[in-house]
């Protein structure tokens, strides 16, 4: 879970991801859009993916990806994200993030 919580202040946006995953490339194309610049760890490409993906899962995330981090917090899943983006929170995450700017 270490291991975790360090890639995940490492960068003002982080999402944790699987590369065969439709939510997660639907999560990494919204943020992206905004004009952010994740920084994606895609678990099934990383020799400790597995390893990272059972931590996930301790902290809560179900389905373990994708695991969005902004601001070194744990944000969510794609519901949690896509909840965000409807009430129009998302955007101002990003922006007390530094990962896009006005």
């Amino acid at each position: 879970m270490e291991r975790v919580t360090s890639l995940a202040s490492q960068s003002p946006v982080v999402i944790f991801s699987k590369s065969s995953c439709c939510m997660c490339h639907t999560i990494k194309t919204l943020i992206s859009d905004y004009g952010a610049s994740p920084t994606v760890y895609e678990l099934d490409l990383d020799p400790r993916g597995r390893e990272i993906e059972r931590a996930l899962v301790r902290l809560g995330c179900k389905p373990s990806v994708p695991a969005v981090f902004i601001g070194g917090r744990l944000v969510g899943g794609a519901n949690e994200v896509m909840t965000r983006q409807l009430d129009r929170s998302l955007k101002e995450l990003l922006i007390r993030a530094g990962a896009i700017f006005l």
